[in-house]
């Protein structure tokens, strides 16, 4: 397992100095002569200073020799198959070695990924290298026989070292974006993912508690039965009351710790009660679009915000709008249009609404279409939908205090579903 384990270890550290040793020389390609001899200003730093920075495994001292190796014998290599001669080609590309080494240890000593968070102090970083690395392959170019370093020569290695720097620190700024971009996005993407589970889980208690309820009517139903019973001197039924009863009392007493787990759990998830309109509705409208394509649909949900509103909790308004606005890409078939609007009506009322161009629902069913079981949706082998969807919004709404009505929806097509709500029942969080 060791030796495993130090094999991928030296995997990791000679696969970036492979990379560098291969795309450095061939950047440096990419070159101009500033002062018309044979020193050049090549891609060559920029691709080593993105390496350095952005290559885990990379050691700045060996990156820099190594590439003070390949660089040289690439453009050796490169000017024998010109016919240049070896012992010229020898004596204007080695130095070339002496910026690449230097670059790595100024690189290493300036300890620079130390800076990553701060893309000006980089970029005067780069900088630095590039003129201290110009400077020593100038010094050992130079003190060959008969070349001398003159002040202009000085001069034009600071501009090139600006210019470039100025460039590398661009890109890096660019890609420094793209990645808290990508950071956000992410981000985002999580947050919206943990609002509809959470929001689901909300659905779910709302459900369980109206469940506890009726546990709670029934024991006390049949307790008082199981009173009636005895006083009648019905012994056997009265037995077998008491007997019901206390069955249904411990299935209420389960029901009741599932239900303080789920609560508990769903107050440890609220980092984010409440969240303004247009956020709220765009998750509803980006997870449905999402739910549609999984179903083969192209349906387009378009999101309108009417009016100033105040910050709403979260899980009541995502539970509300999501079950209708699934329930509209259901019933769509192949191809639709969908449009959830939220809108200050009054005061103190909120109005969300949800319209469809699908196929509608019957003036003698609109009575019905809120009763426990009833659905007009069937999958593909014919199983029936659990019918549930709607009769918990009418539910929740009632309990919020509000109303639910339904009318034809798009252009006279489909369904409209309207609730009307007052602004505090979505501004409190009645359950937490």
């Amino acid at each position: 397992m060791r030796i495993l384990k130090k094999a991928v270890s030296w995997q990791n550290r000679l696969l970036p100095l492979a990379l560098v040793a291969i795309l450095v020389p061939l950047a440096a390609e990419l070159k101009f002569y500033p002062f018309s001899d044979s020193f050049r200003v090549g891609m060559g730093p920029p691709v080593l200073f993105f390496s350095l920075l952005w290559l885990r495994g990379l050691t700045p001292l060996a990156a820099g020799f190594v590439t003070g190796l390949t660089v040289p014998a690439f453009r050796i290599g490169l000017d024998a198959l010109g016919g240049v001669a070896l012992e010229a080609s020898f004596y204007q590309h080695v130095p070339a070695f002496f910026f690449y080494f230097s670059y790595g240890a100024l690189f290493a000593v300036a300890q620079v990924n130390n800076y990553r968070q701060s893309p000006l102090l980089i970029g005067l970083i780069g900088m630095g290298l590039e003129i201290g690395s110009n400077v020593a392959e100038l010094f050992f170019r130079y003190s060959l026989p008969g070349r001398t370093i003159i002040l202009h020569e000085l001069e034009q290695i600071i501009v090139i070292a600006v210019f470039r720097s100025s460039f590398v620190l661009a890109i890096f700024n660019i890609i420094q974006l793209r990645q808290v971009r990508a950071l956000q996005e992410r981000e985002r993407q999580e947050n919206e993912h943990r609002l509809m589970l959470i929001s689901t889980l909300y659905e779910e208690s709302v459900h369980l508690q109206k469940t506890l309820q009726q546990a709670e009517q029934i024991t006390r139903s049949s307790y008082e039965l199981y009173r009636g019973l005895k006083d009648a001197a019905e012994s056997d039924f009265a037995r077998q009351a008491l007997g019901i009863a206390g069955q249904v009392h411990e299935i209420k007493k389960d029901n009741q710790r599932i239900y303080a787990g789920l609560s508990q759990l769903i107050t440890s998830e609220q980092r984010a009660d409440f969240g303004l309109a247009e956020e709220l509705g765009g998750v509803v409208v980006r997870s449905n679009e999402k739910y549609a394509r999984l179903h083969g649909k192209s349906i387009r949900i378009a999101l309108k915000v009417n009016g100033t509103h105040p910050p709403y909790h979260a899980y009541t308004l995502l539970s509300l709008l999501n079950n209708l606005v699934s329930n509209a890409v259901e019933a769509i078939g192949k191809d639709g249009d969908i449009e959830v609007v939220i809108e200050r009506t009054e005061e103190r009322t909120t109005e969300l609404r949800v319209r469809d161009n699908g196929p509608g629902i019957p003036g003698h069913s609109r009575d019905i279409v809120f009763h426990p079981g009833y659905t007009t949706k069937y999958d593909a082998s014919g199983v029936p939908s659990t019918g549930i969807g709607l009769s918990y919004v009418q539910e929740a709404v009632a309990r919020l205090g509000g109303t639910i009505t339904i009318r034809e929806g798009i252009g006279g097509n489909g369904t409209e579903f309207i609730i009307q709500l007052p602004l505090a029942s979505l501004t409190t969080n009645k359950d937490g």
